[in-house]
């Protein structure tokens, strides 16, 4: 483990970690690992609890920020017996290599072509697409790509935490960070202490099958964004019911398509900026807001805002991209036949429209990935102490029902359930999810099991639904930095 550079803030020490590209061959060819370290306060002599690894989803997302984040809003009792340590997986940057497989200024310039196909032609723009950027991915990096696997990243973490000379560690991870975590318990159950999963992924089904379960609970979670707009219909004036707001909201999309809002905002821009009301309803009253500002006034201002803010893929966003790529197509087997998308996407769209197409298009390239899928770890154990799994009932990137086959493999598991559909629910002020999640720190307290229907151990009331608004231009960003770092 090598220092690097001075500290940005007293409290944090930051490292590279070099490991192998492939663990077969230990000590061939080496990558570098970013590191951060937020240190607690408890001496190692008193009760201090070791490393606790944080991770927030991706896959692609950088850990290095939520490592401040979570030693931020931790209870100062809990922060100080644990070292909060961040870390970018392989290929995220800063780590080294960093992917990037197209120039994103030029690949994903605004307005991209609609998600929603209208003929062949159209789809054959979007398979096209997917093709060349799989393409790129794999001219760039087919040294690198083969090794870009959840099981890999589990190891790097076991590697960190031999670096840090820790026998055991404690881990927080958010979405993907759930499979992640589940991956690492099963490798290496003997070294987990604590284990928080919070927005659990579905162990039981490939990503390709994940990607569907989404369709339609993105459409459920959308709906429920429309149903408050109607809700506040006083407000927003884009229609009393939910049917007549959705009316609304495609009708906007499909005037997007000849007439981009700014120049920038087509349906494909509209999409990427809706789907991120349904990680977190903090954003509801500033998607509302620019809806009803360009139906009503032709302003397009907030919207464009957003797209920037929220949405916009610049290169930090495409390293995460193609990561996220380049992991997903690599854990498990994918589709290679256009036909099959096609017929699938068509289908879904049908019952699921918000979400289907930009869903598939989103992880087309999967279809053309130069290295074929594998086969995943089947995760699950019972050597492991308690766990501590957190999941909304109505989360749209992680459906509910994958928390309830996680619990299954891991008879150990506790599941905390909080109403509503944010993802991401420990540490964003929900203050019920909180303190279950600051006692199983602290002492490893979890809640009872309960073997009812459900199989849940506790339940947590929603957050309270977002209060409707006025929203200025300069009001719109960075409304959820939480949620941001954990998506997908």
């Amino acid at each position: 483990m090598s220092r690097g550079g001075a500290r940005r803030e007293p409290v944090q020490e930051c490292a590279t970690l070099d490991v192998p590209l492939d663990y077969s061959e230990p000590y061939g060819q080496r990558i570098s690992l970013a590191l951060n370290r937020i240190r607690g306060t408890v001496s190692r002599d008193g009760n201090h609890l070791g490393a606790l690894l944080v991770n927030p989803g991706g896959p692609g997302g950088e850990g290095l920020s939520l490592a401040g984040y979570v030693a931020a809003r931790l209870p100062a009792d809990v922060a100080a017996r644990f070292d909060v340590v961040g870390f970018a997986p392989r290929g995220v940057a800063p780590s080294k290599p960093a992917l990037s497989c197209v120039d994103p200024a030029r690949f994903f310039a605004a307005p991209r072509p609609d998600n929603v196909p209208r003929d062949d032609a159209d789809e054959q723009v979007l398979a096209g697409r997917a093709r060349q950027y799989a393409e790129g991915c794999g001219n760039r990096w087919a040294w690198f790509l083969p090794y870009l696997t959840t099981e890999n990243n589990a190891r790097d973490m076991d590697a960190i935490r031999a670096a840090l000379g820790e026998d055991r560690i404690s881990y927080l991870g958010y979405s993907y960070g759930t499979y992640l975590g589940a991956v690492y318990a099963t490798l290496f159950p003997r070294r987990v202490r604590r284990l928080v999963l919070d927005s659990v992924v579905d162990p039981d089904v490939d990503w390709y099958d994940a990607n569907i379960a989404q369709d339609r609970s993105f459409d459920r979670r959308h709906r429920d964004f429309l149903a408050w707009l109607a809700g506040h219909d006083d407000v927003y004036r884009l229609g009393a019911s939910q049917a007549a707001v959705s009316y609304a909201w495609y009708a906007l999309r499909a005037r997007l398509r000849d007439r981009p809002a700014g120049g920038v905002v087509g349906p494909s821009e509209l999409d990427d900026v809706f789907s991120n009301g349904a990680y977190t309803d903090r954003l509801w009253p500033y998607l509302a807001a620019a809806f009803s500002a360009y139906v009503h006034r032709g302003d397009p201002s907030i919207l464009v805002r957003l797209f920037h803010s929220e949405a916009e893929i610049d290169a930090e966003k495409e390293n995460a991209y193609a990561v996220y790529l380049g992991v997903e197509c690599r854990d498990t087997p994918w589709p290679r036949s256009w036909a099959r998308w096609h017929d699938d996407t068509r289908r879904l769209h049908a019952e699921a429209p918000f979400m289907a197409w930009p869903n598939a298009v989103y992880n087309a390239p999967c279809a053309f990935w130069p290295e074929k899928g594998g086969t995943p770890v089947k995760v699950g154990t019972a050597q492991l102490p308690p766990i501590l799994l957190i999941q909304a009932q109505r989360d749209a990137a992680t459906p509910y029902e994958g928390a309830l086959r996680m619990r299954r493999r891991f008879p150990t598991a506790r599941l905390v359930t909080s109403g509503g559909g944010n993802h991401g629910v420990s540490l964003a002020g929900n203050a019920c999810v909180d303190r279950y999640l600051a006692a199983y720190l602290r002492d490893a307290t979890a809640p009872p099991q309960r073997r009812g229907a459900r199989g849940t151990g506790a339940s947590c009331p929603a957050d309270p639904s977002p209060r409707a608004a006025p929203v200025t231009v300069s009001s719109a960003p960075g409304a959820a930095a939480h949620e941001s770092a954990v998506r997908r």
